[in-house]
């Protein structure tokens, strides 16, 4: 075996979602050849990524078809996240990708998305911070189990302004107006109050270096989705709705805020939360009670990303409740579908960053 010819069989593996060769993108690293052993690494656009055991599978194959069947071969995996970004760094200057997690209406489940998807983002391997934009109706402090707890300051901003140190739990960063005010006042604010908050959480807070932050943006369209998107180059929108047609309405006005009106911003993908009930004692039964695939028929209809379906199952609910979320849970069947839209939107995020021009990003139109 040669270096040459390994990489010659690694050539014929693709990237299926980037569609050229792993090679080709310079994603095969650190190759040894010892004998019969070979052994590289294979660098993924995204730690999150689902199709490590494809891509394992195609290179263990193309090496034991082309070069030698009798060879031992160790693919290793990293990952160096994608990014698109392109601005002069001014905002959030060591965050790769920014995704904004959003809803056309209350009610949808989209800060438990919002909260699981950053935690199965996590477990792959990712870094990442969750900043809950919800102003007037801030859940991070009740679903992370940290209600009561106050961030800490630290010197390091510009003219030795001090930086708010988001704080960690179960591996990601986080960050919310519920961690700032007690929880039995109301935020009575105007607008452009709400949107000055918004503004310091990307300013004064000590996000420091992330793969992704995930951002829970308040439900419907308004003031503070214009103030985010007119001072973050945000890599691209996640769209929460449910089956029925109610849900499905206001989720289209949504799609049209971001893609196709005011704001052009990328949009990631769609995923149907609560799409069938699944009681415990019954695994395998599918109860669809708010109708069936509406998010899906929807995605088609604007040519979207279907990023996956999320159950309604009580122990997502308790799980918010009582600060643990599901996904740090051992319900197996409810986290692989977090898991799956986790990877789902991983890839999707890959391949705007491959294909998408900088200056068609969080574009805002005056």
């Amino acid at each position: 075996m040669t270096t040459e010819k390994v990489l010659q069989a690694l050539s014929n593996v693709q990237e299926p979602d980037l569609g050229k060769d792993i090679v080709t993108l310079n994603m095969v690293q650190n190759l040894e050849i010892d004998g019969n052993y070979v052994a590289f690494t294979v660098v993924l656009t995204t730690p999150a990524c689902p199709l490590k055991d494809h891509i394992k599978n195609a290179c263990i194959n193309a090496i034991k078809l082309l070069v030698n069947k009798d060879a031992t071969v160790n693919v290793k995996f990293t990952a160096n996240t994608t990014t698109q970004r392109k601005d002069a760094r001014e905002m959030l200057p060591k965050v790769k990708n920014i995704i904004a997690v959003v809803s056309g209406k209350g009610g949808v489940g989209k800060s438990t998305v919002a909260a699981n998807f950053a935690l199965a983002l996590a477990r792959g391997g990712a870094s990442v911070g969750l900043m809950d934009a919800d102003i007037y109706g801030p859940s991070v402090p009740i679903m992370f189990g940290v209600r009561g707890q106050r961030p800490m300051m630290m010197q390091g901003g510009e003219n030795g302004k001090g930086l708010i140190v988001p704080l960690e739990k179960y591996g990601i960063k986080l960050m919310s107006i519920g961690l700032l005010v007690d929880e039995k006042n109301a935020v009575v604010w105007r607008g452009p109050m709400a949107s000055s908050a918004i503004r310091q959480f990307v300013t004064d807070v000590f996000w420091d270096e992330l793969d992704y932050l995930v951002i829970d943006m308040p439900p419907g369209t308004g003031d503070i989705h214009l103030t985010l998107m007119q001072t973050v180059p945000v890599t691209g929108v996640i769209v929460v709705t449910t089956p029925q047609d109610v849900a499905l309405a206001d989720a289209k006005k949504g799609i049209a805020m971001f893609g196709q009106a005011q704001l052009k911003v990328p949009i990631i993908g769609l995923v149907e939360n609560m799409s069938y009930f699944t009681p415990a004692e019954l695994p395998d039964h599918k109860y669809y009670i708010f109708g069936k695939e509406g998010g899906k028929r929807l995605a088609e209809e604007y040519d979207l990303p279907f990023l996956g379906q999320i159950p309604l199952v009580q122990s997502i609910r308790e799980g918010g409740d009582t600060g643990v979320p599901i996904m740090m849970s051992d319900d197996a069947v409810t986290r692989k579908a977090f898991v799956d839209f986790a990877g789902n939107a991983a890839r999707s995020i890959a391949m705007l960053n491959a294909n998408i021009r900088a200056d068609k990003v969080a574009e805002v139109v005056a």
